[in-house]
């Protein structure tokens, strides 16, 4: 079964910003979607197990960017 969240980016500005987290997060095990939303920094991510807030954390780190505290 699928599990959705949903996280805020700051910092994107731009395509290449986009590329950038999705690919990050994308590399994360078992994340199967991520769908970002460049205006408001909107993050989901769909993946098969529930992901830790440090692993989505330290993958748009590595991307360049920061995530926005809940």
């Amino acid at each position: 079964m699928a599990v959705t969240s949903t996280y805020t980016v700051k910092g994107m500005t731009c395509s290449h910003c986009v590329h950038a987290v999705t690919e990050e997060i994308s590399a994360l095990p078992g994340v199967a979607e991520v769908q970002v939303d460049l205006p408001s920094g909107g993050v989901t991510v769909t993946s098969e197990t529930p992901l830790t807030d440090e692993a989505v954390r330290a993958a748009v780190d590595e991307a360049g960017y920061e995530l926005a505290d809940a």
